[in-house]
């Protein structure tokens, strides 16, 4: 499940039952929904009852793919031919021109509860051998014939809180980010991850509650997928890997009924939106300069890729070095970083640190994770040297027991290194606040200066 719905530029259709064998068909979105109303519609129905019905098929479709309800199972298609599931297709068939020219104009529209975001599940039958809750298309045509606009006869149906919004059109891609998530990461699919752990654990209690769902996988998050893991027949490791991700995502949807007509609805405040979803020409700020160092980092390793200063401003010696990493690794070469490309970026950096492992005759790299308070291990016991060293020389920064936990001392000290060099005061160690304390150490303790924007820890050697 996507933050924000979308028009997929294709849909997977299966035609058979869910758990029959029969072949899947992928065509574009529009296709779909003409073939739906074509099978399910008569075209010299009045205009208006056209247009309420594929409003209906639109959404009913959308729900399905913004739900992920079948992919959430392990299915490999978005939707079925069964209308004891969902909606007719007919493979193949020929559409109505009358019906043709309505879909044209109107499949990236769908209806909504007023303060919520999914497409609703717009249940619908036909008024005549079956009856249901939600529209039933033969009155459809009553309706219209009294003069009601599409959108009222849809009122009549689902209530007068509804909505009819557009959305754009893209590529259907999985939500499921292709890296799995554990302590340490951080992002918008973790703060996905905790918004809907939270929302589980109303109806599951034994689930902890995440106090602060701020997008960082720490203790309380992983105790919560432990949890989530042990109640739904899970290794309970803490990770959250594809089965992982569709069972929270498929309980997720359950729990709020969310392909049901009576719908919780997913609010504006469950949507993750802290980080950015793309970066490009033009961006600036703290993931910009993240972007920069891992890039920094890579470049060292990939010859193809060249190197790049942590300014902070997405420039175009930054969009070089992107599009350079995309043809290396084998994407799109735009030199936008969106989702795959940062993925790929990272994947790639936390490589090289798994394969130099601790870093000698230097300041080590970055780890790839966070550290915070309540934050343990060796890398935890480098920052603590490091900031012993700088504590040397700066009187702000105290000094700390070099023991390897994340305590009140670090966090303290980590804080007050942060306002030494210009950074967020959080207590959070991700990649521009180690670089900063690496590099500083770096020059402190090995007497030597670095070109500005140059990343931590120069010799790359394996201490085994």
């Amino acid at each position: 499940m996507n933050g924000t719905p979308f028009i997929p530029s294709t849909i997977t259709v299966h035609l058979g039952r869910p758990d029959a064998p029969a072949e899947n068909v992928t065509l574009l979105f529009p296709d779909y929904i003409k073939n739906v109303a074509s099978s399910e519609l008569y075209p010299t129905w009045p205009e208006n009852a056209l247009r309420a019905n594929i409003y209906a098929q639109v959404s009913f479709a959308l729900n399905r793919i913004y739900t992920e309800w079948y992919r959430s199972q392990g299915y490999d298609f978005d939707i079925t031919n069964t209308t004891a599931f969902d909606q007719a297709f007919v493979n193949g068939r020929s559409v109505f021109d009358e019906v043709s020219r309505i879909v044209d104009e109107l499949f990236n529209d769908y209806v909504r509860r007023q303060g919520t975001v999914e497409p609703l599940f717009t249940a619908y039958c036909d008024g005549r051998q079956t009856t249901c809750d939600g529209l039933r298309q033969w009155d459809t045509v009553t309706l219209a014939n009294q003069g009601l606009t599409p959108y009222e006869i849809l009122q009549r149906y689902y209530g007068n809180d509804i909505d009819i919004v557009s959305a754009p059109v893209r590529a259907n891609a999985p939500s499921y980010p292709g890296i799995a998530l554990r302590q340490g990461d951080a992002g918008n699919s973790v703060q996905q991850m905790q918004l809907r752990l939270n929302r589980i654990s109303q109806n599951y209690p034994a689930i902890p509650k995440i106090a602060n769902p701020n997008g960082i996988f720490g203790a309380d998050t992983d105790a919560a997928v432990r949890e989530f893991q042990r109640i739904f027949g899970l290794s309970p490791d803490g990770i959250i890997g594809k089965e992982t991700w569709y069972r929270i995502a498929y309980i997720y949807t359950s729990v709020k009924r969310l392909s049901e007509l009576n719908s919780e609805g997913v609010q504006y405040s469950e949507i993750a939106t802290q980080y950015p979803s793309q970066l490009s020409v033009g961006s600036s700020g703290e993931y910009v300069l993240v972007l920069q160092y891992y890039l920094a980092v890579i470049s060292r390793f990939y010859d193809s890729v060249p190197s790049v200063s942590q300014t902070g401003v997405f420039d175009a010696q930054t969009e070089n070095a992107v599009k350079a990493f995309q043809r290396t690794f084998g994407l799109d070469p735009d030199g936008i970083v969106g989702r795959n490309t940062w993925n790929d970026i990272y994947r790639a950096y936390r490589g090289i640190v798994a394969d130099q492992g601790l870093l000698s005759g230097g300041a080590a790299l970055y780890p790839g994770f966070i550290l915070q308070l309540g934050s343990s291990g060796e890398y935890v016991s480098l920052l603590q040297e490091y900031l012993n060293e700088l504590a040397r020389v700066y009187p702000s920064i105290p000094s700390v027991t070099v023991d390897g936990r994340f305590g009140q001392a670090t966090d303290t000290a980590v804080r007050a290194a942060q306002n030494q060099f210009g950074l967020t005061p959080n207590g959070i160690v991700g990649a521009v606040t180690w670089s900063a304390i690496a590099n500083e150490y770096d020059t402190l303790y090995f007497g030597r200066q670095r070109q500005q924007g140059q990343f931590g820890g120069a010799t790359l050697t394996r201490t085994e």
